[in-house]
């Protein structure tokens, strides 16, 4: 297991970087970490923000001493965080996605780029669940792991000006859901009719780091009946 390593970011946040390798095991010590730190309410803290090998604590120094980043530091070290594995039961959400037309705008790429049908496409992706490593990019946007490199392909050479809320992308060995509409290169195989983003709930984001999801084919017609009806805030 990595050693934590700590180094300031500016003079008002602290990154605790993780190693180098992007896996479940390093999420979940990142996601455990989060916890303990929300969890002792330490002085000037403001926010945390977990990526794949970094957690960032963002704080206020004025409120904390001469020396915050020390203090900081020192304070974050004499926590001791349990792995989430060992003590939670994940939320595990099933995502609706419709990979026909015309949601499906990249799916025969993402086919004849691996040499495989774009049924298969579906199949892969539609067989695991996938951590929610952090969210990122766009207010909800979850960069998920685990994704089959049977499937991978590279970004667009030209990003799209427009990506429809819902879009559900590949990129690389990575896949995600864009929840609100923006500029994107990803390549599209799908749409779910899920809102991932509400600013006016809380929390204003369907998933949340620690997380898993599944992906579920739906037909063009359970889309359409699905869309505008379904909202999984509670």
């Amino acid at each position: 297991m990595d050693a934590i390593r700590f180094f300031p970011m500016g003079e008002d946040a602290l990154i605790m970087e993780f190693g180098d390798s992007i896996n479940l095991e390093t999420n979940q010590r990142i996601l455990s970490w989060k916890k303990a730190i929300e969890a002792a309410d330490l002085l000037g803290v403001m926010d945390i923000v977990p990526a794949y090998t970094t957690l960032t604590i963002f704080y206020y120094s004025g409120s904390i001493s001469s020396c915050p980043y020390e203090t900081l530091k020192s304070s974050i070290l004499q926590l001791n965080p349990i792995l989430s594995t060992a003590q939670e039961v994940k939320k595990l959400k099933d995502i609706p996605v419709c990979y026909e037309e015309p949601y499906a705008l990249d799916l025969q790429f993402v086919a004849k780029s691996n040499g495989i049908s774009e049924q298969e496409v579906i199949r892969i992706h539609t067989s695991k669940y996938y951590p929610v490593y952090f969210l990122g990019f766009s207010p909800g946007f979850p960069f998920l792991g685990g994704m089959d490199t049977k499937i991978a392909v590279p970004r667009r050479t030209t990003p799209r000006a427009k990506i429809p809320a819902g879009s559900v992308g590949i990129a690389g060995r990575q896949t995600g859901i864009y929840p609100i509409t923006s500029p994107g290169g990803w390549q599209i195989i799908g749409r779910t009719p899920y809102q991932l983003f509400n600013q006016d709930h809380h929390p204003p984001t369907l998933l949340q780091p620690g997380d898993s999801i599944r992906f579920i084919a739906i037909s063009n017609e359970e889309f359409q009946a699905l869309e505008g009806k379904t909202c999984l805030f509670t």
